[in-house]
């Protein structure tokens, strides 16, 4: 499937004005090496801990998008090459990461999506804190599990349904 947000937002406006279509503020850079990509959306929200990201990384990700809610945290890296390379094996579309990766020019040579807001080369703590599956917000929407999510050049777009 070829993604256009911008396609699908122009055949989909009534989910505009409704709120069954929202696009997420333009905060977030391209990293790995898939420019485009969709999935039914998988959350955690967590605060410079990656624990969990390791553990639903491991898990079959096919159809999925791993949205990560690191509060935004600029102090730290969420997700690395190793956990890339781990998604990239189980399947994994992509992941939108509110908050910052390392290893980027090896995250870029990866046939995965990768959005986040920038890089740091700190990685970040493992205690296990946090929590899977639940509503998260940033960039102006909420991310609820199952919804779907649509990625590319042009910037996110989340839909409580599939947008075709």
């Amino acid at each position: 499937m070829t993604i256009k947000t911008a396609d699908l937002l122009d055949q989909h406006e009534n989910g505009l004005r409704d709120g069954s279509v929202r696009v997420v503020a333009p905060m977030f850079r391209p990293y790995g090496g898939r420019m485009a990509f969709c999935g039914q959306i998988v959350t955690l929200k967590l605060f410079e801990d990656n624990s969990l990201v390791r553990e639903a990384l491991a898990g079959d990700g096919r159809g999925r998008v791993l949205v990560v809610d690191g509060g935004g945290s600029l102090r730290c890296a969420l997700v690395g090459d190793q956990l890339a390379i781990l998604a990239q094996g189980n399947g994994w579309e992509g992941m939108v990461v509110y908050g910052c990766i390392r290893d980027s020019a090896d995250i870029g040579r990866l046939d995965i999506g990768v959005r986040a807001l920038d890089t740091h080369p700190l990685k970040s703590i493992k205690k296990g804190a946090g929590d899977r599956d639940l509503a998260v917000s940033f960039g102006g929407v909420t991310f609820r599990p199952g919804e779907w999510i649509y990625v590319d050049d042009d910037g996110i777009v989340v839909s409580s349904q599939p947008l075709g």
